[in-house]
């Protein structure tokens, strides 16, 4: 007998409510230090309290805000030591995810990500947009962790850079002119479509470390060198 698969089941109404949120968080709508009530949220996006506090509780296990109780939600700022820890976090996750995906990505992957490296390219040379440039940023690490094949992986790291979202045009935005950060990416990018996965993860592994060594010098006015690292 063969029985033919059932369509994916359509997303809940708390995840419509909770994608919604986040992205209005990310994109400053919802201002970081601004408290918001859950009731009028609720009125504004013409459903009941219910699925609005089970977004509000996966937004505070993600660390994005803070229920006052009986005043509502606020959204959290991301510290400088925040994007410290961040960058610790991702120089731990980042670059064995990375030569992962180099040996496991076909010419489909490869694609895809060249298409999200030419959109970084393009937003680079344009007019200055800080949260686009962050955003297709974002996207061209999202490529390559997910064709690591970990989804828990991708999703994590998907929120770190969330939280530094929050901080629009923060120290991230002024570490390095975009040029060095788009040459980095297209050096990512030919390592891995050469297939050299030791190179990719090096490439990954220099190119957080420059902003990290940068934040942990802006946070405490010491350069610091990442306790990680890969030979060519």
């Amino acid at each position: 007998m063969r029985l033919e698969p059932l369509p994916p089941p359509p997303p809940s109404l708390e995840f419509e409510v909770h994608r919604r949120l986040r992205d209005l968080i990310v994109a400053g709508e919802l201002a970081p230090g601004a408290l918001y009530s859950m009731n009028e949220l609720a009125a504004q996006l013409g459903v009941s309290r219910t699925p609005v506090a089970q977004a509000v509780a996966r937004l505070v296990d993600e660390g994005m805000v803070r229920v006052e109780h009986r005043r509502g939600l606020r959204v959290l700022e991301t510290s400088g030591h925040d994007l410290v820890e961040i960058y610790q976090i991702r120089l731990l996750l980042e670059p064995p995810a990375t030569a992962r995906a180099t040996g496991l990505m076909r010419s489909r992957d490869h694609q895809q990500l060249e298409r999200a490296l030419r959109a970084l390219q393009e937003v680079a040379t344009g007019p200055g947009d800080g949260r686009e440039y962050l955003r297709r940023d974002a996207a061209f690490h999202h490529v390559i962790l997910q064709a690591s094949g970990n989804r828990r992986l991708t999703d994590y790291v998907g929120t770190l850079r969330d939280l530094q979202m929050i901080r629009d045009l923060s120290t991230v935005d002024r570490t390095r002119p975009a040029a060095e950060v788009v040459a980095d990416h297209e050096r990512i990018y030919e390592r891995i479509r050469s297939g050299d996965a030791p190179g990719a993860q090096q490439e990954m592994h220099d190119h957080l470390a420059v902003t990290y060594r940068t934040l942990v010098a802006q946070e405490t006015g010491e350069m610091a060198s990442p306790t990680l690292s890969w030979p060519r």
